[in-house]
């Protein structure tokens, strides 16, 4: 259930108080003096037909979405993509060179990459063994012989990453952030969202017909009979759970989500459903409470679960089995399963090569593993060093910020720059690494493999009831492109990858690489401190530390920015959902704005270089551009509009540069310009 924590939890780019000047950075670097540094600038992407006025996204980016199509293979291209494929050839090349390695030790972590990989790879095995892999699982969902059982099996099997309608995890507790917690988040739908059983657009009706073809056709590739059936009462089971799914907005609220309940009481919420005896086998029968996330969405299921025949939760829990395995079974079953949730739901042409569908099963499963080498190989010392700087020029330019708000009173500045301070920043790879030590990897058995990493991951989790909080863990990998925050934990996070140009570049000048990764940085920070971010104290505890009148001013503001984003048309017929993205857009705004004053800060009130004809302050705005350069299929794009907290990424450089003076100031941007905002309606938070 990691992909639920990480939602539900964590806010991601995709998520000591104190100024290191530039000085100091060139002290720990000397070579830096001697080298003259580059602009940064990808200028062969621009589109110089295009005014930076009226679009300066097309204008950074333009020639480059011009001149390149998305492969067949993929559904977007972009700095982000670039990267996640470098990173991709990177790993491949680790575990390529461990798979060719002979007499590897049988349960060294070296052995386990390679036959993880190996056992991907062997599609003559799985096209041979058909679905027998999961054969004892679909015997135990038909020998099921009452609702106590199934209640059980929902348990019990989730760990194995069977979907049923109960997502649990565990947390930690949001009001008492020293402590681990249960946690149940509303789950158990096949497509992506509540909204795609209800709505009446053709794309929706036709989705939702594709839906049920692909259901009737797993079932007889399975060998199963009465497929059209089953998938009628899949369908069915799925519509009535997602009428009682909370949307995406209302899933966002930090304070409506918390709902502590003593495991004693929750038969308040429904009586219909065996807690005892999920909870047991769950593991956590010795558990006093548990957060339910959505109680609303328990009661309904109550419910349902109740007037649900039991044949009709076998049908239902029998079709996710085989979809929750589809990947690793034969080409038959895969082809199946890529071609409705790949081409039908996202416009995936074709599938991506084996190797790299390899790559990421190792990479889910034994990632720092994999994570070690890759950062031996690929990660300096120096860029760490240099990162970690950025970092502190980035918080203390916060700081600087907050205590210049002329809209906040001075108690609640206060607050904040405790839990500024507070911050714990991980840069690069993590401290301690994680133990494999009691997962068993075989050459010859994926499913296997894939069954044993689920359930030792579960484990782990388990076992941090009761017990301190893990501050040395990590939520990716350090070969994962990408940054997040965490509330609970109140850290930011950056993996190595995601520290190598357009983000961040150690042969640039300062500007782009504060436009970039500093923007990065500055929206993680941003997390902390955005509409739900800001509902944590310093210690990660859900408490309300502002003023009332300050808070007022602050959802005045963020609704503002809801309104500004709310009018950007992703399609004639589509825009972006302010209040979904309202987080994100909270994050990249003060991220870029924070960046812009840590810049101008590390320049100890000199003039910044002209560098390929361009100023210090258009190398900046320019850097912040070209790392959202983006492409992506419609459908994709479509889903991610629905789905994604994030905003589209044209609208992601548009929106907060529109809202910036400075921005103004660089490119002579005037009433009438198409970026033009007035005064007035600039939206200043951070």
């Amino acid at each position: 259930m990691k992909t639920i924590i990480t939602s539900a939890l964590c806010s991601s780019l995709l998520l000591v108080a104190g100024c290191n000047t530039t000085e100091e950075t060139n002290t720990a670097n000397p070579t830096m003096q001697k080298t003259a540094l580059a602009s940064g600038i990808e200028k062969a992407n621009m589109d110089l037909s295009v005014r930076p006025q009226d679009n300066f996204y097309k204008y950074i980016n333009g020639g480059w979405l011009k001149a390149n199509e998305i492969p067949g293979d993929k559904t977007s291209i972009g700095s982000f993509y670039d990267l996640r494929d470098k990173a991709d050839d990177d790993v491949k090349a680790i575990i390529e060179e461990l798979a060719a390695t002979k007499n590897l030790k049988n349960g060294s972590d070296e052995q386990k990459v390679a036959d993880l990989f190996r056992s991907y790879m062997n599609s003559e095995q799985r096209d041979a063994l058909g679905i027998k892999p999961i054969q004892d699982i679909l015997d135990v969902i038909g020998n099921i012989e009452n609702k106590d059982q199934l209640a059980s099996f929902f348990a019990k099997y989730q760990a194995m990453g069977i979907n049923n309608p109960l997502g649990f995890y565990i947390g930690i507790d949001a009001k008492d952030s020293s402590r681990y917690a249960t946690h149940i988040w509303q789950y158990g739908l096949g497509l992506p969202d509540r909204d795609y059983y209800f709505n009446e657009a053709e794309r929706f009706v036709k989705l939702r017909s594709g839906y049920l073809t692909h259901i009737e056709n797993m079932y007889k590739l399975a060998g199963f009979n009465n497929g059209q059936a089953a998938a009628k009462t899949i369908m069915d089971l799925e519509t009535q759970l997602a009428k009682h799914h909370w949307t995406r907005v209302e899933t966002r609220n930090s304070e409506k989500r918390y709902n502590k309940f003593a495991v004693a009481d929750l038969s308040s919420l429904t009586d219909k459903f065996n807690w005892q005896a999920y909870l047991a086998a769950q593991g956590v029968a010795g558990e006093k409470d548990i957060i339910i996330n959505q109680p609303d969405f328990i009661k309904g299921f109550g419910d349902i679960f109740a007037d649900t025949s039991l044949e009709d939760w076998k049908t239902y829990l029998t079709f996710h089995t085989l979809s929750n395995f589809a990947s690793y079974l034969s080409q038959d079953m895969v082809s199946e399963n890529f071609d409705f949730f790949s081409r039908q739901l996202s416009g995936r042409k074709e599938q991506r090569p084996l190797w790299k569908r390899g790559v990421a099963v190792v990479n889910n499963n034994l990632g720092e593993v994999i994570g070690k080498v890759y950062v031996g190989r690929h990660f300096t010392p120096q860029a760490k060093e240099r990162m970690s700087v950025l970092v502190e020029n980035l918080r203390s330019a916060y700081g600087q910020s907050i205590n210049e708000l002329e809209w906040m009173s001075e108690k609640t500045q206060q607050a904040a720059q405790v839990k500024l301070a507070a911050f714990t920043p991980k840069i690069g790879y993590p401290d301690k690494w994680e133990d494999y030590s009691a997962l068993t990897i075989k050459g010859d058995d994926l499913v296997g493999n894939i069954i044993r990493s689920r359930t030792v991951s579960n484990d782990k989790e388990l076992e941090k009831l009761g017990g301190p909080i893990r501050k040395w863990e990590w939520g990716m990998t350090p070969q994962t492109v990408n940054a997040y925050y965490s509330p609970t934990r109140n850290e930011i996070v950056f993996p190595a990858a995601i520290l190598q140009p357009p983000f961040f570049n150690m042969a640039a000048d300062d500007a782009v690489n504060y436009g970039g990764i500093g923007a990065v940085i500055g929206h993680e920070m941003g997390h902390g401190f955005d509409d739900q971010g800001s509902k944590y104290d310093a210690e990660g505890n859900l408490r309300n530390w502002w003023s009332e009148e300050d808070l007022a001013e602050f959802a005045k503001r963020t609704k503002s920015l809801v309104d500004q984003y709310q009018g950007y048309q992703v399609f004639d017929d589509l825009h972006v959902n302010g209040e979904l993205t309202l987080g994100e857009n909270i994050g990249d705004l003060s991220g870029v704005t924070i960046a812009y004053k840590a810049y101008k800060a590390s320049l100890n009130g000199k003039e910044a270089p002209v560098i390929d004809g361009l100023t210090g302050d258009q190398r900046f705005f320019m850097g912040y551009a070209q790392i959202w350069r983006s492409k992506m299929v419609e459908k994709t794009l479509r889903n991610r509009v629905a789905t994604d907290p994030h905003s589209p990424g044209e609208f992601r450089a548009l929106g907060s540069l529109s809202n910036m003076n400075e921005f103004y100031q660089a490119f002579d941007v005037k009433e009438g310009d198409a970026m033009y905002l007035p005064p007035e309606k600039r939206v200043k938070i951070w």
